[in-house]
């Protein structure tokens, strides 16, 4: 019988080398062995597959919305509301502390002790909890080029930029912008390609990880807004992980620079960006198993 090498079988997968190489490790691929420290793979093993969706995800959504009727604090509605704030906020360069954010949302305050903040971090983060109680509202629907422009108006309302003339809240961006130095879909044409991405995508009422991951990585190459593409891309992801029954996730600072790598390599390479997602999707997972929710 042939084998491949690690770097065969992930360009055949569509994976990293080191998922691969766990994957080895953990007696996944029957018939993988050792030669000293190479790994080799039986040309028709099968691809493990990787369980990040379950029946019973929808228990999540299920008590997200139960939890926000009821206003419950400390659940997993709390927790959400606080982790995804931070992070993808943090993400974009807000300064405020995790308790901050924290303090934000339980007290719809923030306490001052010689600090000097930013104003836009405290507007920013006040409406990025409205931005998820959206996503939670909508879980359900299809994705909308208006439910798309609607949670950037509620992300940046009240912000310095909604005030200058050239930035448009809500609205698709006037000014050509880059991402990571990379150029991205000049004004013009941003709203052609925005129907045509979603578009495709609407074709199917289901998707998988990798294409909901797919969408977001059009998404940040078109860069449709002026600013808050990140959070707005990321809000979405986690509404259609929610739409579909898959585990979603949130991206923290440890993981910052490979979701940026993850993005920039799509692509060429799938498997960075979804070994850094299902990274992310096994810390969301102790959260669930704390709050004692099946997926």
């Amino acid at each position: 019988m042939k084998h491949l090498s690690v770097s065969q079988v992930a360009e055949k997968w569509n994976l990293s080398e080191r998922t691969v190489r766990n994957y080895c490790a953990q007696g996944k691929i029957q018939g993988s062995f050792l030669v000293g420290k190479t790994w080799n793979i039986p040309e028709n093993a099968i691809q493990p597959e990787r369980k990040n969706k379950k029946n019973d995800v929808e228990n999540l959504l299920k008590r997200l919305r139960e939890e926000k009727a009821s206003s419950l604090k400390g659940g997993v509605y709390h927790k959400i509301q606080v982790e995804l704030t931070y992070n993808s906020n943090h993400i974009e360069g807000s300064k405020l502390t995790h308790d901050q954010t924290r303090y934000i949302f339980e007290t719809n305050t923030i306490g001052l002790e010689n600090d000097t903040l930013n104003v836009d971090d405290i507007i920013e983060t006040a409406n990025h909890f409205r931005c998820i109680d959206m996503v939670v509202d909508n879980a359900s629907y299809k994705l909308t080029e208006k439910f798309i422009k609607d949670l950037h108006l509620t992300l940046k309302s009240g912000t310095s930029d909604s005030r200058k003339d050239w930035f448009h809240v809500g609205e698709y961006k006037k000014l050509p912008n880059e991402v990571g130095g990379k150029e991205t879909v000049a004004p013009e044409k941003v709203a052609l390609e925005m129907k045509k991405v979603l578009s495709c995508y609407n074709q199917k009422d289901e998707h998988t990880l990798e294409e909901i991951l797919d969408f977001h990585y059009k998404f940040e190459s078109i860069h449709p807004f002026q600013d808050g593409n990140g959070r707005v891309g990321r809000l979405i992801i986690f509404k259609e992980c929610l739409k579909n029954n898959i585990v979603p996730f949130i991206i923290d600072d440890s993981l910052k620079m490979f979701y940026y790598r993850g993005l920039s390599e799509w692509s060429n390479e799938k498997g960075y960006l979804l070994d850094t997602c299902l990274l992310a999707q096994d810390k969301f997972k102790k959260y669930l198993d704390y709050f004692q929710i099946l997926y």
